[in-house]
C-alpha cells in the first residue's frame, strides 16, 4: 500500500522512509506542507500519509484540513505526528481532518499498529467503493444480454438528445424487436429463448460503432440509440443491423433456425423523448404491418401551421371620427 510521510526534518524523514517501507509500504517522501499537499491530490495518490504538524509553507493541519474539504470519495488515512501532548492540540488537529496522532519521538509498536489501522480502513473503502460500482453495474445492466437496460438507455438517450442541440449534430434512433419470438420461446423453451436473445445482442453489436448505444427495453425489443447520425446513415447503420443478425442461421437445441429483427427508426427532429420515441415505435409497426424483417423510417414530423392572431373590429363612437 502506497504511504506518504511528510517531514521537514531530513533525519525524521529518512527514519519513517526505512521503517515503513521495511512494514511493506510503497513510500513516498515530502519535505514540506506545500509538497505533500500536491502527492495527496496528483494521480495514484496514497492511502495513508504520516504529516508532521510544524512544517514549513502548510502545516500538519492545514493539510489535513484541505484534504478534508475535498470531500473525497475515498480520502486517505491522515496521521499527524507532533511532540504536542496537549489535549487541545490533540482535538484541534482531529477536528481539522486527522483520522489519528502519534507523539514525536514515536514508539515503533504504536506507529505500527496505527498505520495498521489506516491499513484496514483504506481496504474497506476500497472494498466498499468496488461495491457500490458493481451495485450501480448492476441496476443498469440486463442480467440477460448484459447490455443496458431499459433505465440505462433511456438515461443515455436523455444525454444524447440535450447533447445534441448543443453540437449542432443529429441525432438517430431505432426501435427493435425480434420477428416471431413467441413461437421460438413456445418450440424451444425460455432456454432456448435467451439463447436468441443473446446472440441477437452479439451480431447487433458488431454492426453498431463504439459510441452508439443498444439497451434492451422489453422482452424481445430494443433501442438502438445513434448519436451524429442523420436520416441517410441511421438508414444504412439499421439496415446493416438487420442483415447481420439474419445473416446466417442460429444453432437452437439442436437446430439452425434463421431469425429476422424488425427496425422503426427515427430522426431527432428537437421534440421530447417521448415523442421521438413515439415516430420510432410507429415506424415499427408498420413494419411488422408491411411483413417484417425490414426497417421503416418514420417521416419528419408535419411541421404545425401557423396560428394566425385575429383582429375584431368595433364600431367608433358617434363623434369620434
Amino acid at each position: 500500500m502506497r504511504a506518504l510521510v511528510a517531514d521537514d526534518d531530513a533525519a525524521s524523514r529518512l527514519l519513517l522512509q526505512k521503517v515503513l517501507t521495511k512494514w511493506g509500504y510503497d513510500v513516498v517522501v515530502a519535505s514540506g506542507g506545500e509538497e505533500a499537499w500536491k502527492i495527496l491530490t496528483g494521480d495514484n495518490a496514497p492511502d495513508l500519509a504520516v504529516l508532521d504538524w510544524m512544517m514549513p509553507e502548510l502545516d500538519g493541519v492545514e493539510v489535513c484540513r484541505r484534504v478534508r474539504a475535498l470531500d473525497l470519495s475515498s480520502p486517505p488515512y491522515l496521521i499527524l505526528l507532533t511532540s504536542r501532548g496537549d489535549k487541545h492540540d490533540i482535538a484541534t488537529g482531529l477536528e481539522a481532518g486527522a483520522a489519528d496522532y502519534v507523539q514525536k519521538p514515536f514508539d515503533h509498536d504504536e506507529l505500527r499498529a496505527r498505520l495498521l489501522v489506516g491499513r484496514r480502513f483504506a481496504e474497506l473503502n476500497r472494498k466498499l467503493l468496488d461495491t457500490q460500482r458493481e451495485l450501480r453495474r448492476q441496476a443498469l445492466t440486463d442480467p440477460l444480454t448484459h447490455i443496458m437496460n431499459r433505465r440505462a438507455i433511456l438515461m443515455r438517450l436523455g444525454e444524447e438528445l440535450a447533447r445534441a442541440p448543443r453540437q449542432g449534430l443529429p441525432l438517430s434512433v431505432g426501435v427493435l424487436d425480434i420477428d416471431h419470438f413467441k413461437a421460438v420461446n413456445d418450440q424451444y423453451g425460455h432456454a432456448g429463448g435467451d439463447f436468441v436473445l443473446q446472440s441477437c445482442v452479439d451480431r447487433a453489436l458488431k454492426a453498431l460503432r463504439p459510441y452508439d448505444a443498444l439497451g434492451r427495453i422489453g422482452g424481445e425489443e430494443f433501442l438502438i440509440v445513434m448519436p451524429g447520425v442523420g436520416p441517410r446513415d441511421a438508414e444504412i447503420v439499421l439496415e446493416r443491423l438487420r442483415k447481420i443478425v439474419s445473416a446466417t442461421p442460429m444453432p437452437v437445441q439442436g437446430q439452425e433456425i434463421t431469425v429476422t429483427v424488425s427496425i422503426g427508426g427515427a430522426v431527432s427532429e428537437g421534440e421530447s423523448m417521448d415523442e421521438l420515441l413515439h415516430r420510432a415505435d410507429d415506424s415499427l409497426y408498420r413494419a411488422k404491418d408491411a411483413g417484417r424483417d425490414q426497417i421503416i423510417m418514420a417521416p419528419r414530423p408535419a411541421p404545425q401551421a401557423p396560428v394566425l392572431a385575429t383582429t375584431t373590429e368595433t364600431a367608433s363612437p358617434p363623434g369620434c371620427n
